[in-house]
């Protein structure tokens, strides 16, 4: 997948109350509607947009999705990112994603 598109924001780590649960960023509610009205072409199932994301200087593929109760989309932060960078619950971190 070749990135077209670049989008820069500030944003701390939360988990999911689930047990086990996952690790998120949640991007920007402006940024979030500017994706969805130009791009939600490429959403696949549940929301789901092919993405990738970096965070200080550490680049990986993932996906995005929309949240329908945040009305906002969110980043998973997979365990390898986290261990690899010593990132923690609330910690804001700089991100970029390119869609």
């Amino acid at each position: 997948m070749e990135a077209k598109i670049k989008y820069e924001f500030s944003a701390k780590l939360w988990r999911h109350s689930s047990e086990g649960g996952w690790y998120f960023l949640s991007l920007p509610k402006g940024i979030s509607k500017e994706i969805r009205s130009n791009l939600q072409w490429q959403e696949e199932g549940w929301g789901r947009m092919k993405a990738q994301s970096v965070i200080k200087n550490v680049k990986w593929k993932t996906s995005i999705w929309f949240d329908t109760k945040m009305d906002t989309y969110i980043l998973p932060v997979k365990s390898e990112i986290r261990s690899k960078l010593s990132l923690k619950e609330d910690d804001l971190l700089h991100v970029s994603v390119l869609i």
